[in-house]
């Protein structure tokens, strides 16, 4: 055993451990030092998982508990500027007497009470605790029997509460508004296509509940068939198969496109990082079809092009988190049965009758899964060739410059921080190089245009070495849940060059990867189309647009000078820290069913380049101001 050797260090007086260091913090206060631990990542908006959207989550989940216990046909939301918002339900209303604890004390609530509420997503009294500390001010009225009781909050603090007063107009349930404190959640904005998904999949999840958000209803009657009709972006190979039954609800579908791509829920709750009720549906529905088929297909085949959703209600389910993102239930507290058993069960009897049943049905499904099995084993001895070529080209690649984090301490790495720059030039990738956060930032460099691979099999992501090299950075041959970085970030210059290499990385993410796509991974930085510093005091300001740009000149007078950068490559390292730091301006590339990606590829990328030239002559706008 080797000796203890004394080294002599300095210690900072900052880092002593002494009594006068240690702190006792109110629950609420708490909530306000360490808000990830309560609704995940903060962001301002611009992406579908910051953490004002699990706010409002927070304040839906309790209108729909009622719902969910037989309370109320409604829900009303309304989002003012884009920041304030209130929710009215027509549930029960808080108990008036208990109204500050249950608004401002931690793990106060009725939801302990599995008699009170059943098979609910609320379970811990924190969800409205933390939305009340995480806001600028908080107003809570509980209506109940014609009276109603007001209490208001700042950032956790009771500032004021009624005595009852009359309301016999008013029917029972729980109205809350809040207004997010922007000391925490910077610049943030409630995007209306986000909340407008978020209230769509309750509603999918509560047939029959109308919920009006910012006036605008949203109604489901079948719900997972609906979902499905309503959120695949190419059309089904066989009619969508829809299952109910106690505590289940099932859609099953294929299409043409890559990947798999599936919708989860637990007692109501979105669980968009899937969990134990997920694995459990993925290993079922595969394993009934290999066994109807009575053929050694691998479990990747068949499921390869899959659509579908799952919905179980449980009591007392354990989520990972308090965002409820994850079921880590294993088992179904009533009658003790695993997870595993309580879907699988479910689909070996309703999924291998409907198959006996629906011939058809069974037949499009065996050619699909056939057709994954032929492409997997002509892939499989051009991937040998692949891999091998992109382990030599490793060595020398000069294309992808890693994020540290990756190498230095892989087991540190948060996959939230993380992001990769796919870029076109070495002026463009070295400025971006020199700038970025090089522990969690990396870059990409493609040489030229890439290929255009609308129509091309998958062959061609191996056979391409950009494509090839592209694939092996991402780490997603195989699944992308090996995705080595939350966000891939497409950075092109702002001119006729740049916008059509966007389009052909897309392209080539829409055809062969979509999944990066739906689980929104992919986005479009914007860089500052012009500079315009006044060259008296030398301030500069960064405009995105001409109109940015016409109020900077007309706040700076005629003292201001305008540059117009014409690429990336033109914006000095030093300049391009600004625009790629924690408040970049990043833009979600999404799927839409109204977007019909398939007739959408096949006009702009497709061959039918007459029909595309009519098309910009046609739609052509010239500026009339525009000086040559």
């Amino acid at each position: 055993m080797s000796e203890d050797i004394d080294i002599k260090r300095d210690i900072p007086e900052a880092a002593e451990y002494t009594d006068d260091k240690m702190a006792t913090l109110s629950p609420m206060e708490h909530i306000r030092l360490r808000p990830g631990m309560y609704i995940g990542k903060l962001g301002d908006g611009t992406a579908k998982d910051d953490g004002i959207y699990v706010l409002l989550k927070e304040v839906i989940d309790n209108a729909i508990d009622e719902y969910t216990m037989g309370f109320g046909r409604a829900i009303y939301i309304t989002i003012e500027d884009g920041r304030h918002v209130t929710v009215r339900d027509h549930g029960r209303g808080i108990p008036q007497a208990s109204l500050e604890k249950a608004v401002g004390t931690m793990n106060t609530g009725a939801k302990y009470d599995s008699e009170v509420f059943k098979k609910v997503v609320g379970l811990n009294g924190v969800g409205l605790k933390a939305v009340n500390a995480l806001s600028d001010r908080t107003e809570v009225t509980s209506y109940r029997e014609g009276f109603g009781r007001t209490v208001i909050f700042e950032r956790g603090n009771l500032v004021s509460s009624t005595e009852l007063f009359e309301a016999p107009n008013e029917p029972n349930g729980t109205q809350v508004s809040f207004l997010p404190d922007e000391t925490i959640f910077r610049n943030y904005k409630y995007q209306e296509e986000f909340c407008e998904e978020m209230v769509r999949m309750y509603g999918y999840l509560q047939p029959g509940l109308a919920i009006h958000l910012n006036g605008k209803r949203f109604i489901s009657k079948n719900g997972l068939l609906d979902l499905l009709e309503d959120n695949m972006t190419s059309d089904p190979l066989y009619p969508i198969i829809h299952f109910t039954g106690k505590d289940i609800e099932v859609a099953i579908t294929h299409s043409t496109q890559y990947g798999e791509e599936y919708y989860s829920f637990v007692n109501g709750q979105n669980t968009i990082h899937g969990g134990t009720h997920l694995s459990a549906f993925k290993e079922s529905v595969a394993r009934v079809i290999k066994d109807f088929f009575g053929k050694n297909f691998d479990y990747n085949d068949i499921r390869s092009g899959i659509t579908a959703a799952i919905s179980i209600r449980i009591q007392e389910p354990l989520f990972e988190s308090q965002t409820k993102t994850k079921l880590g239930s294993r088992e179904i507290v009533e009658g003790g049965i695993s997870i595993q058993k309580f879907v699988g069960d479910f689909l070996k009897s309703h999924l291998d009758d409907y198959l006996h049943i629906h011939s058809d049905t069974a037949e499009a499904l065996l050619k699909k899964v056939q057709e994954n099995e032929r492409e997997r084993k002509a892939l499989s001895g051009i991937s040998k060739k692949a891999k091998e070529r992109v382990k030599k080209a490793a060595v020398f690649n000069k294309k992808l410059r890693d994020c540290t984090v990756h190498y230095n301490n892989p087991k540190a790495v948060n996959p939230e921080d993380t992001a990769i720059f796919i870029t076109e030039g070495l002026s463009a990738s070295g400025s971006i190089t020199q700038s970025r956060d090089a522990e969690y930032q990396a870059v990409f460099s493609l040489r030229g245009k890439p290929l255009n691979s609308h129509g091309l099999s998958k062959a061609i992501v191996y056979e391409n070495e950009e494509f090839n090299l592209l694939q092996a950075a991402l780490n997603i041959e195989d699944s992308i849940d090996d995705l080595r970085y939350n966000k891939v970030i497409v950075a092109t210059d702002a001119d006729v060059d740049g916008m059509h290499i966007r389009l052909l990385i897309i392209t080539f993410f829409l055809q062969f990867f979509p999944d990066l796509i739906r689980q929104n991974h992919v986005f479009i930085l914007q860089t500052p189309l012009f500079r315009v510093r006044d060259k008296n005091d030398k301030s500069t300001v960064y405009c995105y647009d001409e109109a940015e740009r016409d109020e900077a000149v007309k706040k700076l007078g005629s003292g201001a000078h305008v540059t117009r950068f014409k690429g990336l490559g033109e914006i000095t390292p030093e300049e391009f820290k600004n625009f790629i730091n924690e408040d970049m301006r990043l833009d979600p590339v999404v799927m839409k069913k109204e977007d019909n990606i398939k007739e959408l590829l096949e006009f702009y990328m497709g061959k039918n380049t007459p029909e595309r030239q009519d098309f910009i002559v046609e739609n052509l706008q010239v500026d009339e101001q525009l000086e040559l």
